[in-house]
């Protein structure tokens, strides 16, 4: 197995180094003690124990901005470590392997054929052996659209019937590896966070529109959790009076008027044949009645739905990212109307970013939050 010991800071001023270099290094001597409010004297006495132990290193020299003098500045080495991601959905497992700073180094899917817990971890076992290729992965994290207080047992996972199913112990035992249960839009957001769009950032927000409706936020540098993170509350905002209806009887709430399955349900219906999502935005770029009437609906509630966002949690950064993302390039002058409808035209330019809505990503979103466990948890 990995040498474990290669992260293995004290704790207090010494883990607060490692983690400042591992989040936003590499970084010179000088800038890191500006960072944590550190006298050079105490910098020094902190990271040689992390230099000798090979969890830090010096990197080619560079000019210290700072400075102006040349520098060696420090830096974690990404390859010395290596984890394995999982998303689950309802009809496969995506599987990722990434390096210590969330870089993807392989992926690779598998299907479905049903649902029974040893068999989806059949799976994941198998696809986490073919991913390392033999070399040593330190951990594993699991994502699915489901909740999991506990980040070891899955309370409930609707697209995959679970409830109350022991997911960590069991894929531990399957893969021999620790691991690590996340909802998926929090895994996502914890990726963003950490190695993303909100890299450096103190408050950043996360929707993510596709299958589901999802959310998450960064504060003052820390996500924000909850034991309801996970059932998916975003999913029935209110945000058309005059919209379509969802599962749970609610009228133009996020689920109605932004989820794939509902929007391509409303093009079926009314072009009277199955509709996929890409013919739907293509079909509404191509100005299809129909089309275009649905994909309005659906880019005047996302918009709705990020100036809500931005109003009540002011994030530095809105990131929008989902397997339904196009629906943001769908009509982007008719989304910017929408955010600026329902927010002061005092308030500040709002940063609005997309990305990659892909199954990798999150499955990359999985693999972070174990690194996180990882370096957070180590002794």
């Amino acid at each position: 197995m990995t040498d474990v010991t290669a992260w293995t800071p004290a704790g207090g001023s010494t883990r607060d180094v490692a983690l400042e270099v591992l989040l936003h290094g590499p970084l010179s001597r000088t800038e890191l003690a500006r960072r944590l409010e550190l006298s050079q004297a105490s910098l020094t006495r902190l990271t040689k124990p992390l230099l000798e132990s090979g969890m830090l290193v010096e990197t080619e020299p560079a000019r210290d901005p700072a400075t102006g003098r040349p520098a060696r500045p420090l830096d974690v080495v990404p390859g010395s470590h290596h984890f394995a991601g999982v998303k689950l959905t309802g009809d496969a497992v995506h599987a990722v392997l990434v390096d210590l700073r969330g870089m993807v180094l392989a992926h690779a899917s598998a299907p479905l054929t049903e649902h029974d817990p040893d068999h989806v971890l059949g799976v994941v076992a198998a696809l986490t052996r073919d991913l390392a290729g033999g070399s040593d992965v330190t951990g594993l994290g699991i994502a699915l659209g489901g909740h999991s207080p506990d980040h070891r047992s899955v309370r409930s996972a609707p697209f995959l019937g679970w409830d109350d199913v022991a997911v960590a112990t069991r894929a531990e035992q399957a893969t021999g590896l620790p691991t690590v249960v996340e909802n998926d839009v929090v895994a996502l957001t914890t990726a963003e966070h950490w190695f993303g769009a909100g890299r450096g950032l103190r408050s950043l927000a996360v929707l993510t529109i596709g299958a589901g409706v999802g959310y998450g936020l960064v504060q003052h540098g820390r996500l924000v959790t909850h034991r309801d993170s996970g059932l998916g509350l975003v999913g029935h905002y209110p945000l058309d009076p005059n919209g379509a209806v969802c599962f749970a009887g609610h009228r133009g709430c996020a689920s109605a008027m932004l989820t794939i399955p509902s929007l391509t349900a409303q093009a079926t219906v009314a072009l009277g044949r199955p509709v996929a999502y890409d013919e739907l935005l293509t079909l509404a770029r191509d100005d299809e009645p129909a089309a275009r009437l649905i994909v309005r609906d659906a880019v005047g509630a996302l918009g709705r739905l990020v100036a809500a966002v931005a109003n009540l949690t002011m994030p530095e950064r809105v990131v929008v990212t989902g397997e339904g993302v196009a629906l943001v390039d769908a009509d982007p002058a008719a989304l910017r109307v929408a955010v600026a409808r329902d927010r002061d035209p005092r308030t500040s330019p709002l940063d609005l970013v997309t990305r990659p809505g892909d199954f990798t990503q999150w499955a990359r979103g999985a693999g972070v939050v174990a690194i996180q466990d990882f370096v957070l948890r180590a002794p």
